[in-house]
């Protein structure tokens, strides 16, 4: 009986104190029974969902909920998981969807957005408030790189970060950028998406004081070499402030560039 209550007093300590806010909002709302209530601060960290064991101890550990890798999984799966996350009230972001588990999705959420351009399928559940929290500048240096740039977006916006979008500013045509350098003032990050040679994030981190996410995306002919050339070219920046993640990989860049923008925001708001 000592055991248990001493295991009982760790699993509070670790449970992220907003999830057992709103536990207690429900139970003095008549939402939740006492035994509801302790059941609940009891719950495993994982959940056993067939094909699928869910994290739900992310959030504590690494501030946000488990992202979920849409390409591969059925759509049957994806409501499993969706439905088991907004269960534990946390957010949901679904990545790589296409249109036939977008609408499966959206039928069992209607609640739920689509990005058809990201492939991304994003929902808070209702107890959960959107507050941003930092700002981050997104750059695309083409029309072209739109998909992986939106996945990044979406991404930040599930975050709770603010995002200024600076599109199709390619050094092709450097003078476009220039002209929208005010808007990267204050940025916390900024998110640079280019294909070809990828020189663009090395202009953009030669006008800020921040760091520059470079996401180098697949587009381009055939020496890029499906953005090698452009991750390569990144790499070798000689701008100080630049780092690189995979190619295409909208997510990872968006959620390092919101990684920064909310401890600064945090840090901000404690001042």
């Amino acid at each position: 009986m000592v055991w248990r209550r001493k295991a009982t007093r760790i699993t509070i300590m670790n449970r992220q104190r907003t999830e057992i806010e709103m536990l207690a909002q429900d139970l003095l709302a008549g939402r939740l029974t006492v035994g509801g209530f302790v059941e609940a601060l009891g719950q495993p960290s994982t959940a056993d969902l067939g094909d699928v064991t869910l994290d739900l101890d992310r959030q504590r550990r690494c501030g946000y909920p488990e992202v979920v890798f849409g390409e591969g999984k059925t759509a049957e799966t994806l409501v499993k998981i969706v439905r088991q996350l907004l269960a534990d009230r946390m957010k949901v972001l679904v990545t790589r969807v296409d249109q036939p588990k977008a609408d499966r999705l959206s039928e069992e959420f209607p609640d739920g957005g689509y990005n058809p351009v990201g492939r991304t399928f994003r929902l808070l559940p209702a107890s959960v408030h959107g507050a941003k929290s930092g700002r981050v500048a997104l750059i695309t240096a083409g029309t072209s790189d739109l998909p992986v740039a939106e996945e990044a977006r979406e991404t930040m916006e599930w975050m709770g970060v603010e995002v200024t979008v600076i599109h199709d500013v390619g050094v092709a045509g450097p003078h476009r950028l220039l002209i929208h350098v005010n808007k990267l003032r204050g940025a916390d990050a900024v998110v640079v998406v280019a294909g070809l040679e990828g020189a663009l994030p090395s202009v953009v981190g030669g006008h800020v004081d921040c760091p520059v996410i470079a996401v180098p995306t697949s587009v381009g002919y055939g020496a890029s070499f499906g953005g090698l050339a452009a991750l390569l070219g990144m790499l070798n920046s000689c701008a100080a402030n630049v780092t690189v993640v995979n190619i295409d990989a909208g997510f990872k860049g968006g959620y390092v560039a919101g990684l920064i923008a909310q401890r600064r925001g945090a840090r901000a708001a404690g001042d």
